[in-house]
């Protein structure tokens, strides 16, 4: 019988640092910490890693290993066996994260087409080789393809540098893996399905691409028979906008409807809640439009996992994971009881915001420069910086560093278009407060406005070029509620 081996204290130490990089969140703090420490504080930056320093000192570490004849998983058992397990996903995590890209490119193309997974002979043949069996191997590929799908979407499709741009990255990693990836994996892995979201923000935020990064990111199972993932993860997210249908067919887009249910149904229709797959997610958009009596037949698809489709009495099953987005303040629609507080709860299980670009840029000056070359080489093709600096600087002509973005990150796409069309852009008239301006220079003018009222004005003015209650409140000494109230006596007059 072969003599057991066991790792040495120094490669326990350092071993136990790559495995906790391994279960780290990699847009948080500590993970960057983590990289530093395995790579002594040297090397180039990757992506705000350490990664390609990191990568070289453990494959110094793993060579090292092997040269001792201690490669083999199987040769440790206990505590150094299930640590060199980790170490070993890591490195084969990081050794064909390229390859995993490739793949995700590939799928975007061919969309529900299911491709085989080109490298798949390459990456069971080192894990053998280390001394996975299958099951772990299966395992191993699809945490693989699950970590890389949720790093790629998230990092490329939600650019920006300032502090609430990172958390939103942060929050959307522990959203889709839990704060704990071991955690996630012993116990949660293919079964996220209770945990709905509730994704809030502002018309243009980007709700609908945070909601594509979490739906896309999902567990999939793998065929190793076939070396396929069963699903494409373009088709097991599913999306419908609730605003855009009448009362009378929101049910039957939902849950679908038989021929003959009612005037016009023709034919049988498969809802969106039935095309959602076992492992699938789906985003109600504007959720907070949707009636009672809705939410009352939702709020028990949440909770019993079935569904009737319009004039059926055959129950149909519902697999998915619920995403569910509002503009609207959802506090108000809950106080007016327009939302009931029984289907939040059930709704609720996390709650992200997405943050206004206005507040993006106030915080980091350079996230306008980071979206404006996505938006520019994503409309082209290609990186343009010469085009970047053309809008740049009509942006800076027109509307200056304070302009309040009232679309958010939909109008700055419509704005880079405009430049290119005509190279002009001048904003959104709905808010230019040149009336109200006037107005209230008139009044200072004829002095017939009671100081209130002149005050009120002044507070709107202010909201209509900043953007927010926190900033006008700031820039002229006064606390948040004051300057609410304000704003609200002018909309009220205004309305009169």
């Amino acid at each position: 019988m072969p003599q057991e081996k066991s790792l040495t204290s120094q490669e326990r130490e350092f071993f136990t640092l790559v495995q906790k990089a391994a279960i780290a969140n990699p847009f948080g703090e500590q993970r960057l910490s983590l990289d530093l420490q395995i790579a002594s504080g040297e090397g180039e930056s990757n992506g705000g890693h350490q990664i390609d320093k990191t990568l070289r000192v453990l494959e110094d570490q793993l060579q090292a290993l092997g040269d001792s004849g201690r490669d083999d998983l199987n040769a440790f058992s206990g505590k150094d066996k299930k640590l060199l397990e980790d170490v070993y996903l890591f490195d084969f995590f990081y050794r064909f994260r390229k390859k995993f890209d490739d793949h995700i490119r590939a799928q975007i193309k061919t969309e529900d087409k299911i491709l085989k997974l080109n490298f798949a002979g390459e990456a069971i043949a080192v894990l053998q080789s280390r001394g996975f069996s299958p099951p772990e191997i299966k395992h191993a590929i699809e945490m693989g393809y699950q970590l890389r799908r949720a790093f790629y979407f998230i990092n490329q499709s939600l650019i920006g540098r300032s502090q609430v741009m990172k958390k939103l990255r942060f929050d959307l990693w522990n959203n889709i893996f839990t704060h704990n990836l071991s955690m996630y994996d012993a116990y949660l892995r293919g079964r996220m399905e209770d945990f709905s979201t509730l994704l809030l923000g502002e018309t243009g935020t980007g709700k609908g691409t945070v909601a594509a990064a979490i739906g896309r990111s999902g567990h999939i199972p793998f065929n190793m028979k076939r070396r396929v993932f069963t699903e494409s993860f373009t088709s097991n997210f599913k999306s419908i906008n609730l605003s855009q249908y009448p009362e009378n067919l929101i049910e039957s887009e939902l849950f679908g409807h038989k021929k003959g249910s009612f005037t016009g149904a023709v034919e049988n229709h498969v809802g969106v809640l039935e095309n959602c797959s076992p492992h699938g997610s789906i985003l109600l958009d504007e959720i907070g439009e949707i009636s009672q009596p809705v939410q009352i037949k939702l709020l028990q698809v949440l909770q019993e996992r079935f569904f009737y489709p319009v004039g059926s009495h055959v129950k149909a099953p519902f697999h998915g994971r619920v995403i569910g987005a509002t503009n609207q303040k959802l506090n108000e629609l809950r106080t007016s009881g327009k939302f009931r507080d029984d289907f939040f709860y059930r709704l609720c299980s996390d709650v992200i915001t997405v943050p206004p670009l206005r507040q993006r840029i106030q915080e980091d000056p350079l996230e306008l420069d980071d979206l404006l070359s996505h938006i520019v080489s994503k409309t082209v093709g290609k990186p343009s910086p010469e085009l970047e600096d053309m809008v740049k600087q009509v942006i800076e002509k027109n509307l200056g560093p304070e302009y309040p973005w009232y679309g958010n990150v939909r109008e700055l796409e419509q704005c880079v278009r405009r430049v290119l069309l005509k190279k002009d852009y001048g904003g959104d008239k709905k808010y230019a407060p040149t009336d109200l301006q006037s107005k209230l220079a008139a009044a200072l003018e004829t002095g017939d406005m009671p100081a209130q009222m002149l005050m009120a004005g002044y507070c709107k003015l202010l909201h209509l070029r900043h953007g927010t209650f926190e900033e006008v409140a700031r820039r002229i000494s006064l606390d948040r509620r004051t300057v609410t109230k304000y704003i609200s006596e002018w909309d009220q007059q205004d309305e009169e």
